[in-house]
């Protein structure tokens, strides 16, 4: 499997027909004067069967003045592995234009263009992200933690406390890292830390050293949601739309430039959801060549489908996303029950009859184990540098030697995410586990405890209930530098990097995801239904913890859905092939309208993403409401 066609699938044509957006699935030619772009259409299994008897309705006949045509049947084969994108001759455009591509430049340009578009506008998100990496010069919020943690994490092989005033001998010259031997007690799994620990020993301890692997995840990220969009919506343009909507969200931009935790969970979470979008493929593919042309339910129902390499390199990931931050157990639950469910459908389509039964007796146990088993091996994994340091009192890391010479009983009462403590029916003993195991369980319910009971107030936190319409931003670093100071060339100056989203491209998404729901519902779209799993993981358990201390940056965990779900709405403003060509360009030129004007909102409050010194009422004309002060 080469990433691009799944194994089995048919090759040559698009996800929808080669003749563009069609949201109700029909073959047509595309307009002359614009590209193929297909988009959302109804979901393999959907509803929809063409025209009734009769002839069409007349509700059908007015959505099929505006473009929507009912479904055409298609192959077995097709429904189970829409194709991968292909292209043809160079649109009319270019020749209207004066452009002759050769034969052979433009074959070229069609085999690797869904991997030359993404990589373009990675690289153009790639240099946002390390201009001027390094500025603002200091230790801005949360990196007061993090960046420290990184660094002994690297040295001792765990988390360690810090002399008084070593934030000021690190950004001192000459510069001193006054670490401590003694544990520091920390709450948050240290991957995330090894990362940034990584930047600092490439680069470093600095602020290039610790935002540097942050900037590179950043950027990955962008390559990934291209290749995701275009595998699920089946057009490289629309993958490239989500690539550069990635590229130009203010607080993906901003968390990408900042030593914090919750950037590497959003990249964990979104390679985890691409490889459940291949295994998704690959197992399809499989049943296709099982079936040949027809259902069957007895193959349908009995069929084992076998050894599923992405599934468990998704169970990594979110293990991963665990042990950079306990969110990510919603995600192993959502992620879990998401291809359970993909499978189910897949039997459906093949013909079993109870698809739903046999896939909990086939498919429920190997996706159990693919995704939470693996998680928890890997997550427990992450902490080799706790596990070998040592275990004599005071020496190791955090609650190393708790367990040692004592005995103990299982927990009275076991904790659990949303439901509280939960009494035991009765107790064990336990020193048959090894005290290495049972430190870590101690250290961890000590961790738990402070997650849920932390409400200490602070002047950014904020309610998940605004977080989509960016109620409430957070500031990393402020300063009001005056006239000869950091650049400013006024009586006074502003200077702030705040971590909020691209305005327009936010608002545009609460459009997105009503049309997600209303696709999911009621059109049964299975896409539709992937991207508002996944930001249900990342988003709704907040809702849980509204007396906690949260913020706004939590949600770029979620960020990738948000702009998978506004690149599925610009397909459908693009318009299906069938329609006219005045549709089609009416649609494409609203379609990117909407992506200049993100564009330039994003330009806008770039100062602000950068810590640029600006006169304060160019700082002031940008706090659109109070509540962003």
């Amino acid at each position: 499997m080469n990433g691009d066609t799944a194994t089995g699938a048919p090759t040559g044509t698009d996800h929808t027909p080669p003749g563009g957006v069609d949201v109700l699935g029909r073959t047509e030619q595309p307009s002359p004067a614009l590209p193929a772009v297909p988009a959302p259409r109804e979901g393999a299994d959907g509803p929809g069967d063409g025209p009734a008897p009769g002839g069409p309705s007349p509700w059908r006949r007015t959505l099929e003045r505006f473009g929507h045509r009912p479904p055409e049947r298609t192959s077995l084969a097709e429904r189970l592995v829409p194709p991968m994108p292909s292209a043809g001759g160079p649109p009319l455009v270019l020749n209207r234009l004066g452009i002759f591509p050769p034969a052979r430049l433009w074959a070229w340009l069609c085999r690797w263009a869904g991997w030359l578009g993404p990589l373009a506008v990675a690289l153009f998100g790639g240099v946002l992200r390390f201009t001027g990496l390094g500025t603002p010069h200091a230790i801005v919020f949360d990196e007061t933690y993090y960046a420290k943690d990184a660094y002994t994490l690297w040295h001792l092989g765990y988390e360690s406390n810090w002399a008084d005033g070593a934030n000021e001998a690190i950004m001192a010259s000459p510069q001193s890292i006054p670490y401590r031997l003694d544990a520091a007690y920390v709450v948050h799994p240290p991957v995330g830390k090894w990362l940034i620990g990584l930047g600092e020993y490439v680069f470093g301890m600095n602020p290039f050293g610790w935002r540097a692997a942050l900037a590179l995840l950043g950027t990955l990220s962008i390559l990934m949601i291209a290749r995701i969009a275009r595998r699920l919506f089946r057009s490289t343009l629309l993958g490239c739309v989500a690539g550069l909507l990635l590229a130009v969200d203010g607080l993906h931009f901003v968390m990408s430039r900042v030593a914090l935790l919750d950037l590497v969970v959003m990249f964990w979470i979104l390679a985890a959801f691409g490889f459940l979008l291949l295994d998704r493929d690959r197992t399809r593919g499989l049943i296709a060549r099982r079936l040949g042309d027809a259902p069957d339910a007895v193959i349908a129902r009995r069929m084992n489908l076998g050894w599923r390499p992405y599934r468990i390199a998704a169970g990594v990931c979110v293990g991963l996303t665990c042990a950079t931050k306990w969110s990510g157990l919603y995600v192993a639950l959502a992620f879990g029950l998401l291809t359970v469910l993909w499978d189910a459908g897949s039997r459906r389509l093949a013909g079993a009859a109870r698809p739903y039964l046999w896939t909990l007796l086939r498919d429920a146990v190997p996706a159990f184990c693919s995704i939470v088993l693996t998680s928890v091996v890997v997550y427990v994994s992450s902490f080799a540098g706790w596990f070998a340091s040592s275990s004599a009192p005071g020496q190791g890391g955090y609650g190393r030697d708790w367990a040692a010479h004592r005995a103990g009983l299982s927990p009275e009462y076991l904790p659990l995410p949303v439901l509280g403590q939960m009494k035991m029916p009765f107790q064990v003993g336990m020193t048959w586990v090894p005290d290495a195991l049972r430190s870590l369980w101690h250290y961890h319910s000590t961790v738990y405890d402070f997650h849920t009971h932390l409400t200490s107030p602070h002047t950014y936190q904020s309610n998940p209930w605004s977080w989509l319409v960016l109620g409430r931003p957070v500031s990393y670093f402020y300063e009001s530098p005056k006239l000869g100071q950091s650049g400013c060339e006024v009586n006074e100056c502003a200077r702030e990097v705040l971590g909020i989203g691209t305005p327009l491209l936010w608002w545009a998404g609460v459009v997105a995801l009503v049309y997600c729901l209303y696709r999911w519902a009621v059109r049964r779209d299975w896409r539709a239904g992937a991207l508002l799993c996944g930001l249900a993981a990342g988003y709704l358990p907040w809702f849980a913890y509204q007396q906690r201390t949260i913020f706004l940056f939590y949600a770029v965990a979620f960020v990738p859905f948000l702009v998978l779900a506004v690149t599925m709405m610009v397909g459908v403003m693009i318009g299906p092939a069938g329609a006219s060509q005045d549709r089609r360009i009416i649609g494409s030129t609203a379609a990117g309208a909407l992506l200049l004007a993100v564009v330039w909102n994003f330009l806008y409050f770039y100062p602000l993403y950068t810590g640029q010194t600006i006169p304060m009422d160019d700082w002031r004309a940008r706090m659109w409401f109070t509540s962003w002060i």
